[in-house]
């Protein structure tokens, strides 16, 4: 039995990459910062994510740099050839299958407004 599942809680490190495709299709991608709560630093770990279809354009909609979300999907490799060297490079993707919007109104309608970072 295999089973590929990931379950990540953080906040969104920029502002989603949307493109729309020409077969009808939307893809969504963004990264997320997630804390581990093992570790003693501050840094967190970093994540790239994938997203299609109707949660792409959930996202695409209601992410913004700094929104607290949930996900849950799978994850892929991407593999591609690297143009000056020739060698085969991968990076870690989450396919996204599930999304969820946390944090609370008021957040949200702070981070809209500008009001509440200080900035």
């Amino acid at each position: 039995m295999s089973v590929n599942v990931v379950h990540l809680v953080g906040r969104v490190g920029r502002d989603p990459e949307v493109k729309y495709l020409d077969s009808a299709k939307v893809v969504c991608k963004l990264t997320l910062a997630v804390n581990r709560l093992s570790r003693n630093s501050d840094e967190p770990d970093w994540f790239n994510l994938e997203m299609w279809g109707k949660t792409a354009e959930v996202a695409a909609n209601y992410v913004r740099k700094g929104k607290q979300i949930a996900v849950e999907g799978s994850l892929k490799f991407d593999s591609w050839s690297d143009r000056a060297t020739g060698a085969n490079r991968s990076s870690p993707v989450i396919l996204v299958e599930r999304l969820e919007l946390l944090g609370s109104k008021k957040e949200d309608e702070a981070n809209s407004f500008g009001g509440g970072s200080g900035m």
